[in-house]
């Protein structure tokens, strides 16, 4: 145990001592929306999530891995680098990302492929034609070692949720890991709200029992889960919780 964390600590740094960007892989301030629209902000998040992986998920660099809502590569580009051996698989609805990877990062690494899932959204994809709830991942049964979404479930209603829960544990495999990102509500973050509730850009004020909402009329700009909802989702489908 103790020997495999060193080895994690040092693939770490031998990443982040090796590990350049080049500017021709990283989109304009005008094309970037996930995250703030700003290159640098860009840079730090996709390096901050990829060195999460390797130390906190075991990410080894021989693996295949789906992100579900790779947006426009923040996390691919990086991940490009580490991911010598393995694959990566990456799907989101906006059309403009995906071209992006497809033109920029899959043409230079032929180990990863991006694909355009036309699924509803009112906020990032009102004209999709696909429902979410429905939604099947284009890749077969126990595909994957490791599968991640960041920032993906924020925006999501729970009938959606939970097609892709079941999805996920579809095409992982078993033993597989999965790196999934809430707004997680509870008491202590429900106290917090209340309490800062002025310097708070998220309040998420509208309460549906399972979910807050920040906005009712476009419901998928911020959603936030009871804590419990998760767990027992997870349960649902098999997936630990951690």
């Amino acid at each position: 145990m103790i020997l495999d964390k060193l080895k994690l600590i040092f693939a770490v740094y031998q990443w982040k001592k090796h590990f350049k960007y080049d500017d021709d892989l990283v989109p304009p301030n005008e094309r970037i929306f996930c995250g703030q629209a700003d290159t640098d902000n860009f840079k730090e998040h996709g390096q901050v999530y990829v060195e999460r992986f390797i130390r906190h998920c075991h990410l080894k660099p021989n693996e295949k891995i789906l992100e579900v809502g790779c947006g426009i590569g923040r996390i691919a580009i990086p991940l490009a680098q580490y991911l010598k051996t393995g694959s990566y698989e990456g799907f989101d609805i906006v059309p403009h990302g995906i071209e992006w990877c497809q033109q920029k990062v899959a043409t230079r690494y032929s180990n990863f492929n991006f694909q355009l899932a036309d699924i509803y959204n009112k906020a990032y994809n009102p004209n999709g034609k696909f429902s979410a709830s429905e939604y099947r991942f284009p890749y077969q049964n126990e595909s994957f070692d490791f599968i991640f979404l960041t920032s993906i479930f924020t925006h999501m209603l729970p009938n959606d949720v939970e097609n892709y829960l079941s999805e996920i544990e579809r095409v992982l495999k078993k033993g597989g890991r999965c790196f999934i990102t809430f707004f997680l509500w509870n008491e202590k973050t429900g106290k917090l709200v209340t309490h800062q509730k002025r310097k708070n850009k998220l309040t998420f004020q509208n309460d549906f029992g399972q979910y807050h909402l920040q906005d009712r009329s476009t419901p998928e700009i911020a959603i936030a889960y009871e804590e419990k909802f998760v767990k027992e989702s997870y349960k649902k489908y098999n997936l630990s919780y951690y």
